[in-house]
C-alpha cells in the first residue's frame, strides 16, 4: 500500500510518502493509524489525535472504520478549510 502524508503530518513524520505491506491484523483505516503510531516518536506525535486528522483511501474521503487492503493508496492530512 502507498501512504501519503500532507501538511504538518509530513513535517512531524519526516517523509511525504512511503510504500508498505499491510501489517497482519490491520483491516481498517483506524487500525492502520494505530499501527503507524507504534513506528516511532514522529508518527506517535503526528497521529496522536484522530480529531485533527482526515483520511482518504484511493482518493475518496472515508471514516476510520473503512476497510483497507493491499494496493490501496491512503492519504493522511489535517482537515481542509476554504477561505
Amino acid at each position: 500500500m502507498k501512504l501519503l502524508y500532507f501538511a504538518w503530518l509530513k513535517t512531524k513524520i519526516g517523509k511525504a510518502e512511503e510504500t508498505l505491506d499491510l501489517p497482519a491484523g490491520v483491516a481498517t483505516a483506524g487500525a492502520l493509524v494505530d499501527w503507524l503510531k507504534t513506528r516511532g516518536p514522529g508518527f506517535a506525535e503526528a497521529l496522536k489525535d484522530r480529531r485533527t486528522l482526515r483520511v482518504a483511501v484511493n482518493r475518496r474521503y472515508v471514516g476510520w472504520d473503512f476497510a483497507v487492503k493491499p494496493g490501496d493508496e491512503i492519504a493522511l492530512f489535517p482537515p481542509v478549510t476554504g477561505g
